[in-house]
């Protein structure tokens, strides 16, 4: 039986879903479609269809997410599904209430290339929010990021390709351009405010002062860490390497500790986008 602090983070997660499409929506129907471009998503590959079929831009929108949608749902859980079910709608619920209130609306910037920047820079901010809530706008960069194990921007990129190239059916040679470019942009400033924020570092360090090291690796950062028993080639002396995986935060602690107790400490930094613990058999 839910609580009353369950209703209240459901309905936390509702409106912050429910702002991360309205920026969405926002950036679509105010820099994409001025834009005539097609970049990355369902939403630019209406708006090359709308050429061809006789609906509006937030119908072919509908459609387009609802298809993913039920694609998404069976092959990435239940509440994937059930949060793009939400955003799938809204999003075109939102261009439809953009299309009534701001009808034949042109471009803000007078400049494709700025509403294509400008559109880049809105739209990654509302995806970044959907994917770190476990959500998508559409879902295909959401399935390809859980089957190929890519990170999501490039997921979107490579899915978004073949969305750019889709302009080549109705618009210009520099329309066609602008939508890949802006595509291969959108992927990486998408990464940059998703895995920037997720990112973690794999720290290897050998120190004389190894049991100090390990207290504040465990007692300090809360942090786990793993020994190995590493032999030296030069003159084949035995040193213990401790492996700790660490956030950006953490990082900087250990950092400064260990330039504090031991300068001298040899540290070796990998970064990591990926973690999984592989189930008991």
């Amino acid at each position: 039986m839910k609580t009353k602090t369950d209703y209240k983070s459901i309905l936390i997660e509702i409106n912050i879903l429910t702002i991360a499409i309205a920026i969405i929506a926002v950036a679509v129907y105010f820099f994409l479609v001025p834009s005539h471009t097609s970049i990355s998503s369902m939403s630019g590959l209406g708006i090359v269809l709308s050429n061809f079929v006789p609906l509006p831009l937030s119908a072919i929108t509908m459609i387009l997410n609802v298809v993913l949608l039920i694609i998404g749902f069976f092959t990435c859980g239940k509440e994937f599904g059930l949060k793009t079910v939400y955003t799938s709608v809204m999003l075109p619920v939102f261009l439809g209430i953009f299309e009534n209130i701001f009808p034949n609306t042109g471009s803000i910037t007078n400049s494709q290339e700025l509403d294509v920047l400008c559109y880049i820079l809105v739209v990654s901010v509302g995806l970044s929010i959907l994917f770190n809530r476990n959500a998508s706008s559409g879902g295909l960069a959401k399935i390809m990021n859980k089957y190929f194990h890519m990170e999501l921007g490039k997921a979107m990129s490579l899915s978004g390709m073949c969305v750019a190239l889709s302009a080549a059916l109705v618009y210009d040679k520099k329309t066609v351009v602008l939508s890949v470019l802006g595509t291969y942009f959108n992927g990486i400033v998408l990464d940059h405010f998703i895995f920037d924020h997720n990112i973690k570092r794999r720290v290897c360090i050998i120190t004389k002062k190894e049991e100090e090291l390990r207290q504040f690796i465990v007692r300090d950062l809360h942090s786990g860490a793993t020994i190995y028993e590493a032999i030296g080639a030069y003159n084949m002396e035995k040193r213990n390497e401790i492996i700790t995986i660490v956030d950006k935060g953490e990082y900087q602690k250990l950092m400064k500790y260990i330039n504090q107790e031991d300068p001298e400490a040899f540290i070796t930094v990998y970064t990591v986008s990926d973690m999984r613990y592989l189930p008991k058999k």
